[in-house]
C-alpha cells in the first residue's frame, strides 16, 4: 500500500491550476507554467521562498544570455552549448543555481521562437511569475507537526526515565537485568524528532520558533553523557557502597522528574552537597579504591553536567495535545 504525501497533493492542485491560469491569459506555452510549479514546490516554507527568489532571478538572467546569445550569434544548439558555459557559472557566482533547471524550460522556449521580442519575454516572464506564485501559495500551507513532537518529547523523557531508574537501581541494590536497549531507542527517537524539529524550524519564516529544535539537541548532548555515566557506574564498589548507594537515590529521584520544566536548580545544589560529603570520606588506601572513588566523582561531574544541560531548556510552546 502505497502513501500519498503532502508535497505530491500539492503537487497535483498546483500544477493544473497554473497551466489553467496561463492558458487563460493567452500565454504561449501554457503548459510550461505547470512545469515551473513542479519544480518549484519545496518541503518547507523556507525552502519554497528560496526555491521562488532563485528561480525568478535565474529566469531573468537567462532570458538575458539567451537575448545576447541567440539574436547575436544564432539560432544554433552548439550556441545553447555555448551559453551555458556563461549562464551555469553566473547563477551559481550569483547563488541562484537552483534556479538552473527552471531557467532551462525558458532558455528552450526562446530558442525554439527563432525570434526573440518583448512580447516574447513578456510571455516567458508571465509564465515564470505564475509557476512560482502557484507553487509558492500551495506551499504555504503546511501541516502541524506538533502531534509528532509532543509524542517524541513524550517517548523521550518516558526513555530517559526507565535509563535512569535502571541506573539508580544497579547503584543501589547492585543487581540489575536491564539489557540497554532504551539507549539505542532513545539514539533514534532523537534523531528522528530533530528532524521532524527542524522541517518545523523550516516552516517558521521568521525563525522564532526554535524551541522544540533546541530542546530535541539539549536531549542529544544529555543521551551522550548517559552513555559516559554507564561504564563509571560499572566501576563502583557495590559491595562496599562507597557513596554508590548516595549517588542512585539521587538518579532515582531524577528519573521521577524527567521533563522539560526546569527544576535543576534545586537538583545541582543536592547533588554538590552529596558530592561535598563524599569528599569527606577517608582517602582510599590503594589504587583499586582510588580509581573507583574516582569513577564516583566523575560520575557525579557528568550527572552535573546532565543538569546544567536542562536549564538551558527553553520553555516549549502550550499544545492541547495529551501528553502522557
Amino acid at each position: 500500500m502505497f502513501k500519498i504525501g503532502y508535497r505530491t497533493i500539492k503537487t497535483a492542485i498546483g500544477t493544473p491550476v497554473a497551466i489553467y491560469i496561463a492558458q487563460l491569459i493567452g500565454l504561449h506555452s501554457f503548459a510550461s507554467a505547470g512545469i515551473i510549479t513542479i519544480l518549484c514546490i519545496q518541503r518547507t516554507k523556507k525552502k519554497s521562498l528560496r526555491a521562488a527568489w532563485d528561480r525568478f532571478v535565474a529566469c531573468l538572467i537567462a532570458m538575458a544570455y539567451s537575448y545576447l546569445f541567440f539574436e547575436w550569434i544564432a539560432y544554433t544548439p552548439p550556441v545553447i552549448g555555448l551559453m551555458l558555459l556563461f549562464f551555469i557559472p553566473t547563477t551559481v557566482a550569483l547563488r541562484v543555481s537552483g534556479g538552473i533547471v527552471t531557467s532551462s524550460v525558458i532558455i528552450l522556449h526562446l530558442y525554439a521562437s527563432n525570434s526573440i521580442t518583448v512580447d516574447t519575454l513578456l510571455n516567458e516572464v508571465g509564465l515564470v511569475v505564475i509557476g512560482i506564485s502557484v507553487a509558492f501559495l500551495v506551499n504555504f500551507y503546511m501541516p502541524s507537526m506538533d502531534r509528532e513532537l509532543v509524542e517524541y518529547k513524550n517517548k523521550i523523557e518516558n526513555l530517559y526515565r526507565i535509563i535512569l531508574r535502571e541506573l539508580s537501581e544497579y547503584l543501589v541494590t547492585g543487581n540489575s537485568i536491564w539489557t540497554g536497549k532504551e539507549i539505542i531507542e532513545a539514539d533514534n527517537a532523537i534523531k528522528k524528532a530533530v528532524y521532524y524539529a527542524a522541517l518545523d524550524l523550516e516552516n517558521h519564516i521568521t525563525g522564532s520558533e526554535d524551541s522544540y529544535y533546541h530542546y530535541f539537541k539539549l536531549r542529544e548532548r544529555q543521551l551522550a553523557i548517559l552513555k559516559r555515566i554507564l561504564p563509571l557506574a560499572g566501576k563502583m564498589d557495590l559491595s562496599e557502597h562507597e557513596g554508590s548507594r548516595e549517588i542512585g537515590e539521587f538518579i532515582g529521584h531524577l528519573s521521577d522528574n524527567v521533563h522539560h520544566r526546569n527544576t535543576t536548580e534545586e537538583h545541582i545544589k543536592q547533588l554538590d552537597d552529596l558530592l561535598d560529603n563524599l569528599k569527606k570520606k577517608e582517602i582510599p588506601s590503594n589504587f583499586d579504591e582510588f580509581e573507583r572513588r574516582a569513577a564516583l566523582f566523575q560520575l557525579g561531574k557528568e550527572l552535573r553536567d546532565y543538569l546544567v544541560i536542562k536549564s538551558t531548556v527553553k520553555p516549549l510552546p502550550f499544545t492541547k495535545i495529551k501528553q502522557d
